[in-house]
C-alpha cells in the first residue's frame, strides 16, 4: 500500500500526519503508544515502539 501525503509546517520544522487507517494497520493507539522511525537508504520506516507514553497525574 502506498499513501501520498503533504508535509505541513510545524514551527521551524515540518510534520507528517498519519490517518486513522494507517494507525489501525500499525495497531497504534496515539494516546498510549509511541512510534519509532528509522531511515534505510532513501526510505523512512515507521513502526510501533515497545515504549508507551507515560501519562502524568
Amino acid at each position: 500500500m502506498a499513501v501520498v501525503r503533504k508535509l505541513m509546517r510545524n514551527g521551524n520544522g515540518w510534520a507528517l500526519t498519519i490517518n486513522s487507517t494507517i494507525l489501525g494497520f500499525l495497531d497504534v493507539n496515539p494516546e498510549e503508544d509511541m512510534v519509532q522511525y528509522t531511515m534505510e537508504k532513501d526510505k523512512l520506516i515507521i513502526t510501533k515502539s515497545d515504549k508507551k507514553i507515560i501519562k502524568e497525574k
